[in-house]
């Protein structure tokens, strides 16, 4: 192993996690469906713009989310960019598994059948382009097929594990 090599294993976890908390993020809540027709989300803040021609983004899942599995079945999905009044629903979609994560949370398919969130700020429809490896994440880029902007108002933003507001 080369010096450098050796200096970016000794990076712990918690070092490294504690380091990125720095860098706020915006706040999404990803969607595909399951192969028996049921919504799948997970609330996702490993999202960005990668290409404009064309346009697609990079969205990165924990290897364990039934979200990833959904969309591997599915082959599209969602980003439903969440607004600073939507922090219960990215709570309710930060938890593992389906049960009761869809109760009470308005919403409608789009044009890739994947569920867009009411009261979102932006939507962004995809269908995956390409998945690589990353580590305990798979990175799947996604062809945006629909993009539309559906709220006004505040985002929600996360920074150094907690939710953050935006001074305007």
């Amino acid at each position: 192993m080369t010096a450098l090599g050796e200096q970016a294993a000794s990076v712990s976890a918690a070092d490294f996690r504690q380091a990125m908390g720095h860098f706020a993020t915006g706040v999404t809540v990803v969607t595909s469906v399951t192969a028996d027709g049921s919504p799948a989300g997970t609330t996702a803040n490993a999202i960005t713009s990668l290409s404009l021609d064309p346009p697609l983004v990079l969205v990165c899942l924990d290897l364990a989310s039934l979200t990833l599995q959904a969309i591997r079945q599915h082959g599209a999905f969602t980003v439903n960019v969440l607004g600073e009044p939507q922090r219960e629903l990215s709570v309710n979609f930060a938890r593992r598994g389906f049960a009761a994560a869809w109760d009470g949370v308005p919403h409608r398919s789009g044009r890739t059948g994947s569920p867009r969130i009411q009261g979102a700020l932006a939507v962004l429809d995809c269908t995956v382009e390409a998945q690589l490896p990353g580590g305990d994440h798979e990175i799947i880029v996604g062809r945006v097929r629909a993009a539309e902007v559906t709220g006004d108002g505040a985002p929600l933003v996360y920074w150094r594990g907690s939710y953050a507001s935006l001074d305007r």
